[in-house]
């Protein structure tokens, strides 16, 4: 078992998502960052979906109460056990009663921890990714035990080196889709969505991402449609929002923009303050007329 010491500001377990029941109004959930995540599970050479811990601006602080073996990847929150400092993207091999702090993230937003085998919390519509209203809560608080299997054999040294690439922690351009209502936008409206340089405000979450910059938009509201993580909306007010992993089913705002699953990964490791620029996919920068 694995026992929560200090929770963190917002700490979930997530996997993949569940994908099969958008019909009836569940949202996708799962980790944000997919590559950091799915590179922790593979350090650890657990099956592609695995369930681990996701960590947003601090961590927390865990004990674990018999050996096993954990990859930490992502944000950087200056991880120790028992005061000392442990490396990022490596098998880190735990005995019994080691704890596991993290602090305030110095590089990125969401940091990731894959123990071997996975987390065994509940399993709820064929996921284990923690969504309110689905699950029995949102995120673990202080005094939480979550399950994992017990793995006596040591992992350490790997087999085999991967490099974690952290390119995209430090990018500003995104890279998009047209969205389904892209064509509804004029050339003008298009340009400035080209030249502006978007700035993440204090109002983001698992939900959405909005940004500071309002834009002209005369457009009206639509029917509502169905959208999807990293859906980018254009609202009356001229307020672009990129919906993440726990976003609605559907919405009644124009779809101008689709993020690429990069540019969602890159995005989810922003905090508020920073700034990015969007670039159609396929086009290059300098004559890019979205």
């Amino acid at each position: 078992m694995l026992k929560v010491l200090e929770s963190g500001f917002w700490t979930s377990i997530q996997d993949r998502g569940r994908y099969d029941y958008r019909g009836y109004g569940v949202p996708v959930s799962g980790w944000m960052d997919s590559y950091s995540a799915e590179f922790a599970n593979i350090i650890l050479g657990n099956k592609e979906g695995t369930a681990l811990m996701e960590l947003t601006m601090t961590g927390p602080s865990l004990q674990f109460d018999s050996p096993t073996s954990i990859a930490i990847v992502g944000a950087d929150m200056q991880p120790s056990i028992h005061g000392t400092p442990v490396l990022h993207n490596k098998v880190i091999d735990i005995k019994a009663n080691d704890i596991l702090k993290f602090h305030a993230a110095k590089i990125g937003v969401r940091c990731y921890l894959a123990i071997k085998e996975g987390f065994k919390s509940e399993t709820v519509l064929g996921s284990r990714s923690f969504y309110e209203g689905i699950t029995e809560q949102a995120r673990i608080k202080k005094g939480d035990v979550i399950p994992y299997q017990t793995a006596t054999k040591s992992m350490s040294p790997p087999l085999a080196k991967l490099k974690f690439k952290d390119d995209y922690f430090h990018q500003s351009l995104l890279e998009v889709f047209p969205g389904p209502d892209y064509d509804m936008l004029s050339q003008e409206l298009k340009n400035e969505l080209r030249n502006t340089e978007f700035k993440i405000s204090g109002l983001n979450n698992r939900m959405a991402y909005q940004f500071e910059n309002l834009i002209s938009n005369s457009l009206d509201n639509m029917i509502t449609g169905p959208v999807i993580p990293g859906t980018v909306q254009l609202t009356p007010s001229g307020r672009l929002i990129a919906l993440m992993k726990d976003c609605q089913t559907t919405g009644g705002y124009p779809r101008v923009l689709q993020l690429t699953q990069k540019a969602m990964n890159a995005l989810s490791q922003k905090a508020a303050g920073k700034s990015v620029n969007f670039r159609l996919k396929g086009f290059n920068c300098k004559n890019n007329n979205i």
